[in-house]
């Protein structure tokens, strides 16, 4: 029987991972400067967590989740998307407190899955990076999640991003905009696709958001809910909009853009990259916005909330496409040329020698010829290689030779295995 990996999914081998790890610097990097810690949350949550939060609707919970139930008859579920689980946390470990900073700022980093058509940038098991702001209702803090998924995808490379804005409104806002919605479809009710008649009735903003073509058609004149903001919701909006153009953002209004979760209110956004990788349509690579009343749904106290999320397979994809090959941190810099068995003791002494003072440093496992590993020691593009045959090992020496210059010199392994950056001086 031949084994494979479960349809979805993917292996991250030893070549590729460098790039996820390059991705996930840059962004542990920048967070912090904004002053966001990490936050880990358990990979499987219980099936109320998501199915309370993201809508009973919402295609995440009708079609995509996996979920089951376990040994002990609890009904479990893959996480399928990071904030819920978040907000479960923030309000279990009493995050809320006054003694904690406001806002409380959080990252995470790591897999989510999702029962869907597996394409490219799209599988069942996959990553989010993601960022949430807990405590603050503020246009500003809209504006600076905004400013700092930009500045990410910035210092990646990426140019040329479109970021699409909108608002849910507040309660009242959605209340009036609903009803609007619902007296505008029900003419059209017998023509929807069999989930949007369903989502009809229940949020009718889902419809908006409904990939049937048909559906699409007909809601391309329904009203916007630009139309039926309160003040306080205009207000705000009109507080991020003016703040974006203070910071010099480019952004376009589409009102027709919702979410793929209830649980968004007040402002909304998209960032789309138009990305050789997809045949220079435009995919979005971040997404998010604000979602108070969340903490409220899970038993929490009162407390806004934004953040984004971003998909790091779809965004290496487009990386790949843009750039190439990414930077990575794999620079070689010692490779240990062991000629004869005899050797074989000091060649492992100082290649560990040599990694306890921080530098990296490999060496020949496989009894090859001197030449075999001077061929390795290149294509690995070693920065030095360090020679110890027979002569040097009886005089305690090692012959050290810059590969970009090919310059020569015998040193001492006293002061290789010691301070060999200082022989480098």
């Amino acid at each position: 029987m031949k084994y494979q990996k479960p349809k979805g999914t993917a292996d991250i081998l030893p070549t590729q991972s460098a790039a996820w790890q390059y991705v996930e610097g840059v962004a542990r990097k920048l967070f912090n400067q904004y002053r966001y810690h990490e936050i880990r949350t358990p990979m499987f949550e219980n099936y109320e967590v998501f199915s309370r939060t993201s809508g009973e609707t919402s295609d995440i919970v009708t079609k995509e989740m996996y979920d089951f139930n376990d040994k002990g008859g609890r009904h479990i579920t893959l996480r399928p998307e990071g904030t819920a689980g978040v907000v479960r946390a923030f309000i279990e470990n009493k995050l809320y407190g006054p003694e904690v900073q406001k806002p409380l700022k959080v990252y995470y980093m790591g897999p989510m899955f999702r029962y869907e058509r597996p394409q490219s940038g799209r599988l069942r098991e996959f990553h989010q990076i993601g960022v949430e702001a807990f405590g603050v209702d503020s246009p500003d803090l809209d504006v600076e999640v905004m400013a700092m998924a930009v500045d990410f995808l910035h210092r990646l490379g990426l140019s040329g991003l479109r970021i699409a804005l909108n608002t849910l409104g507040d309660v009242e806002s959605r209340k009036a905009y609903r009803q609007a919605l619902i007296d505008f479809l029900t003419p059209y009710e017998a023509e929807l696709s069999d989930d949007s008649k369903e989502r009809l009735h229940k949020n009718p903003l889902r419809v908006l958001d409904s990939k049937d073509e048909h559906d699409q058609e007909i809601v391309k004149d329904a009203p916007s809910i630009l139309d039926y903001l309160t003040p306080a919701a205009q207000e705000h909006f009109d507080q991020v909009k003016r703040l974006l153009d203070e910071l010099g953002i480019e952004y376009e209004v589409d009102p027709n853009m919702v979410r793929g979760l209830d649980y968004y209110n007040h402002t909304i956004f998209e960032i789309m990259s138009n990305a050789q990788a997809f045949g220079g349509k435009w995919m979005t690579v971040c997404a998010g916005g604000r979602y108070n009343g969340l903490v409220e749904q899970l038993g929490g106290p009162e407390t806004p909330g934004i953040g984004f999320g971003i998909g790091v397979e779809r965004l290496l994809l487009i990386l790949e496409a843009e750039q190439g090959n990414l930077p990575t941190d794999d620079q070689l810099d010692v490779y240990v040329v062991g000629i004869g068995a005899e050797t074989d003791a000091a060649t492992l002494r100082v290649v560990q020698a040599l990694r306890q003072q921080g530098i990296s440093a490999d060496r020949d496992y496989l009894a090859r010829k001197p030449k075999g590993q001077f061929k390795t020691a290149s294509r690995l593009n070693a920065r030095y290689t360090l020679t110890i045959g027979q002569q040097e090992l009886a005089n305690q020496t090692a012959n050290l030779k810059e590969m970009a210059t090919g310059t020569e010199r015998q040193v001492s392994l006293a002061d290789v295995e010691q301070h060999f950056n200082e022989l480098l001086k």
